[in-house]
């Protein structure tokens, strides 16, 4: 089968035909020719007008609930909402039942996913069985085709991320980590402000996450190790990190989207579906992250994907489960927000690539099709009734978003909505 993409514009900052018009086509899953005019009366043509191209795009935190929890959202149905959201990679947290911390679990996820047009990143526990105790086979692991390590949320035991972070310099591993002292934060299930007294509910300081980070630095900064924080909440964070950079340690920083869209303000009538951890924090900690995008002290946009049955979600603010389901809005959400379309890019594409060691472009001729296309300027309203994700806690139904995904191609695998 032979593609033809016809008068895409290609939206890739430090490519040379960023902002460009052309045509592409696709042969064998390879990308055989870019031009501005390609005739070929045996392909498959794609032309939608206004339709933008940019390599495949990077989710560099979701949780599918395979194994342990399928009824919440499998593997496979999860990759589907994950390529609706326009993502040709997603990177999975270790946090299933049981816990990923051997390689026969990486080969699970990664065998169970082969045929998927999304690829599977499989992430590992830094400790064994997630408990905080004793280091995993890191190296093992690794060559088994874990792309990175973590216990899901910060690691409690200093001296157990200092090995981490010294290991895994043998073969420059990544550690992955979310500041959160959970002493501090303890019972609390959203930011301590304003809302929080109102509303009567026990709050988290911004101090839960900034000691976490100041610690994390301190341990790369000894250890010489790659550090990169998957989530990150706060102006300070950003501050920290900012000044982190400037000292030339090997740490990066992501973002959920929907931490740049909301603020601790939408909690005003409780709604579960926007409880998360971290929590959303306050506007002026809203304007510092999107701030930090724009800048590139925050690296990637990801989705955090955590999906949950109606059981865990619909309920009383204080009882429900933490998390949002929302990896197919990731993209609008991020581009509703406020986030320029190159900084979107380049925080869903470019540097999760690099982060994750994958090829920086996929648009260059030889190379394997590895495709996101999407329009940046069309309006949509989220239907529930269109969704591919099983969960129920999306926060973004009945929201009319900025910009939408029209597929993904990955080598011969063509997927549209």
């Amino acid at each position: 089968m032979r593609w033809l993409l016809s008068s895409v514009k290609i939206v890739e900052p430090g490519h040379a035909l960023h902002g460009k018009k052309r045509d592409i086509l696709i042969e064998d899953g390879k990308i055989t020719r870019i031009a501005s005019k390609i005739s070929d009366s045996e392909a498959q043509p794609i032309k939608e007008k206004g339709l933008c191209v940019s390599s495949g795009w990077v989710d560099s935190r979701a949780t599918f609930r395979d194994p342990g929890n399928e009824y919440k959202e499998g593997l496979l149905n999860g990759l589907d909402a994950a390529s609706a959201g326009g993502f040709t990679h997603v990177a999975l947290l270790p946090s299933t039942q049981p816990v990923v911390d051997n390689k026969g679990q990486v080969q699970y996820m990664l065998a169970r996913s082969q045929s998927h047009a999304v690829r599977v990143l499989p992430t590992a526990m830094i400790s064994k069985q997630g408990e905080g105790k004793q280091l995993a086979e890191l190296y093992d692991l690794h060559k088994a085709g874990a792309v990175g390590f973590t216990d899901g949320f910060s690691t409690e035991r200093s001296a157990l991320l200092l090995r981490a972070l010294e290991y895994t310099r043998n073969f420059s591993g990544l550690v992955i980590s979310v500041p959160q002292d959970s002493d501090i934060s303890g019972e609390g299930v959203m930011h301590e402000g304003k809302i929080s007294t109102t509303n009567g509910l026990k709050g988290i300081p911004t101090i839960a996450e900034t000691t976490r980070v100041k610690r994390d630095i301190d341990l790369v900064r000894y250890t010489g190790g790659r550090l990169h924080f998957a989530l990150i909440s706060s102006a300070e964070s950003v501050k920290l990190i900012r000044e982190a950079k400037k000292e030339g340690l090997d740490i990066t920083c992501g973002v959920t989207a929907h931490h740049l869209y909301f603020n601790d303000d939408d909690l005003e009538d409780f709604d579960s579906n926007l409880k998360v951890l971290p929590p959303l924090r306050s506007n002026d900690d809203r304007k510092a992250l999107l701030k930090g995008v724009k800048d590139g002290v925050i690296d990637v946009i990801c989705s955090d994907h955590q999906p949950e049955d109606v059981e865990h979600k619909k309920l009383e603010f204080q009882y429900a489960q933490f998390g949002i389901g929302a990896i197919e809005q990731t993209f609008s959400a991020a581009l509703s927000s406020g986030v320029e379309l190159d900084d979107v890019i380049k925080a869903l594409c470019t540097n999760p690539r690099k982060l994750f060691n994958l090829n920086e472009t996929g648009l260059e001729e030889g190379n394997n099709a590895d495709i996101t296309l999407f329009f940046a300027d069309q309006e949509k309203e989220v239907e529930e009734d269109g969704l591919f994700s099983k969960s129920w806690n999306n926060p973004y139904v009945g929201k009319k978003l900025r910009g939408d995904v029209f597929g993904i191609v990955r080598g011969a695998q063509v997927v549209t909505r």
